[in-house]
């Protein structure tokens, strides 16, 4: 049974036309009050992951729910023909459980608040923000277990409750609630600060519909639906054709032994709307990697990369979302079975972005992106200081940004283009440990016309014995190249004991016991790189290699012979740069590096790590 609304006051709205400049104050206001709505939550929040990082999602959606401004689409068409329940002023929905809202937040450690927007007795919009909790109780700290059989065991699951009811606060829920966590301050100001920022974005739509009249408002919210249709709309049939294009890439492993899961995804253009089908990918892991993808997402995630590569001067919101049809098998990896663990999903919610960039730019290849977004990497870290006081650390770690058609992937940077670092001032203030190295991996890179960006190196000294844990990924299998470019080297996690002995471990590893004095390398992969790395500007080059961008050695990736001063041989370079032309084959639209099979074979010579093991299903689990 769907929600129900309660109004005070039913008029319909009425339909009026938006002239030019009252659509662009109102596009601009809602702009602006999203961004007011991260200040606000920056400015309330606790943790470094949201305070520090800015992991948190905005959205202001329309009277009937869908997305005018923000991030991650609108999940609230869904929430309201599910929610048994009524809605009316003075309600705020709270919820984190992912199976409840089909995935509209994808795993249990995202707390999101609704707020729906009522003015003179009648609905006029929504507004809602979820962000990352660094600790939501469960069987490890940060509530993110990697060898998680079944959801239950990630945490605190909350269904879609009222947090507040006819304007009352509901205490004994939060009581309850963060007494599941192991950081209730924390948690405590992060909710508050979700709650805040979702009021600060409700009075600013009041506002502009106080001064414009609702009517106005409420017809330059669906203008602006409309426009981003039209816009989508030509997109599509430019760069989408009926001819099915596939593409598939891999998560390297569960943690747990097995690995590689495919992901798969085909592409085709029916009339004027486009589907995407995910036939082919691997059912759903026995462990944490599973992403409850929820459609309305994907399409978000679609329409972003379409008009970030296509036009970026469009305002991406819900308008186009009748022009996507989505297919998503149950019991994939993808649409995961209830109770399935779901907090490792980060790796195949970065893998995503990749393979929309395989299928779009296979077309277009002038557009082609190469592979390098890939994942999230996080770190952990916990345990008693020298005072007894307990510290729980968890940090979003960065890569290297593909190598695209417009110039060099950025060095070092986040997934999401909205997430900063935690300053490493912060991190020795606030946690006993030591920054020793925050620094590019040179080479890591793939060598390309335009460079793939280089992964990070960041060394942290323990000054307190306690445990760590790493959720990465692309260390088996490389981001790889495109137009000619070169893969990205992969991730690597060493472990260097006070004692000066040293170890690899793991990308995806639980409980690591470390001592004072210990230190941890932890090395992020690289971007693939874009197009004939032999047509690089030599001088460039050498410029990187003072930089230390590049080494001397990793130059002759580029063809290019030149000293540690960055000073270019041009003969030497020409003669270099004509025998690996003559030696080399035509160049690939996808350079993708070797082979699983070879991956495999060479694992432990290369890595240092035990290779993965096939995924093995049931034939159920296979045919499903």
């Amino acid at each position: 049974m769907p929600a129900q609304i309660i109004q005070t006051n039913n008029t319909p709205f009425n339909k009026i036309a938006i002239d030019p400049v009252t659509l662009d104050i109102i596009e601009n206001a809602l702009r602006n009050a999203r961004i007011e709505m991260d200040a606000t939550l920056v400015r309330t929040a606790m943790s470094p992951g949201i305070r520090e990082q800015g992991d948190a999602f905005p959205l202001i959606a329309d009277h009937t729910g869908k997305m005018i401004v923000g991030q991650f689409g609108s999940f609230i068409g869904g929430f309201l023909d599910n929610f048994e329940g009524t809605l009316e002023d003075g309600d705020m929905i709270f919820l984190s459980d992912p199976y409840s809202c089909a995935g509209a937040v994808s795993h249990s450690n995202d707390w999101l608040v609704l707020l729906p927007v009522f003015k003179d007795g009648r609905l006029i919009a929504f507004t809602s923000m979820f962000g990352h909790q660094s600790d939501i109780g469960g069987k490890v700290v940060g509530s993110m277990p990697i060898n998680a059989r079944s959801i239950f065991e990630e945490g605190v699951r909350i269904p879609p409750v009222k947090i507040w009811k006819k304007g009352e606060y509901n205490d004994d829920l939060m009581k309850l609630v963060m007494h599941q966590t192991r950081k209730p301050d924390w948690c405590q100001a992060d909710l508050n600060a979700l709650i805040a920022s979702c009021r600060v974005a409700a009075r600013r739509v009041i506002e502009m519909a106080a001064r414009f009249g609702d009517d106005v408002y409420i017809s330059a919210t669906q203008e602006l639906l409309a426009r981003n249709h039209r816009a989508m709309k030509s997109l599509i049939a430019m760069a989408i054709g009926e001819e099915p294009v596939s593409f598939e890439d891999y998560i390297c492993d569960d943690g747990m032994g097995a690995g590689p899961y495919k992901i798969k995804c085909t592409m085709w253009r029916e009339g004027e709307k486009v589907v995407l089908d995910f036939a082919g990918t691997d059912p759903q892991s026995q462990a944490s990697i599973n992403f409850l993808l929820n459609e309305n997402m994907f399409k978000m995630f679609f329409g972003i990369y379409m008009i970030m590569v296509f036009d970026p001067q469009i305002l991406f919101n819900d308008g186009f979302y009748d022009l996507i049809d989505v297919r998503i098998p149950d019991g994939s990896l993808l649409k995961p079975k209830f109770p399935a663990a779901l907090s490792g999903r980060t790796h195949a919610l970065g893998r995503i972005f990749d393979i929309l960039g395989g299928l779009l730019g296979q077309k277009t290849p002038e557009f082609l992106n190469a592979a390098g977004f890939s994942s999230s990497p996080h770190v952990f870290y916990s345990g008693n200081d020298k005072k007894g006081d307990w510290f729980q650390l968890f940090q979003i770690g960065f890569g290297g940004i593909p190598g695209r058609p417009m110039g060099d992937g950025p060095d070092g940077h986040s997934l999401w283009p909205g997430f900063t670092n935690v300053p490493n001032e912060f991190l020795e203030r606030y946690f006993p440990l030591l920054i020793e190295r925050y620094e590019t991996e040179p080479d890591s890179g793939g060598a390309g016309l335009h460079r793939g960006g280089n992964g990070i190196h960041m060394t942290y000294r323990f000054l307190a014995a306690g445990t760590i844990s790493i959720h990465d990924d692309r260390w088996f299998v490389p981001p790889w190249g495109v137009n000619g470019g070169e893969p990205g080297k992969r991730a690597r996690k060493i472990l260097e004991k006070a004692d000066g002995t040293s170890q690899i471990i793991g990308n995806k590893v639980e409980d690591v016991h470390v001592e004072e004095g210990d230190q941890l390398h932890f090395i992020t992969w690289g971007g693939g790189g874009w197009g004939d790395a032999l047509d690089r500007d030599p001088a460039l080059v050498g410029k990187e290699i003072v930089q230390g961008l590049v080494t001397v050695e990793g130059a002759k990736a580029y063809g290019v012979i030149a000293n540690a001063n960055g000073v270019v041989d041009a003969d030497a370079t020409e003669t270099l740069r004509s025998r690996l032309r003559q030696e080399r084959g035509e160049l690939p639209l996808f350079n993708y590096g070797p082979s699983i099979e070879t991956l495999r074979a060479n694992c432990k010579a290369e890595t240092g790590l035990k290779a993965p093991v096939q995924p093995v299903w049931t034939t159920l689990e296979a045919a499903e």
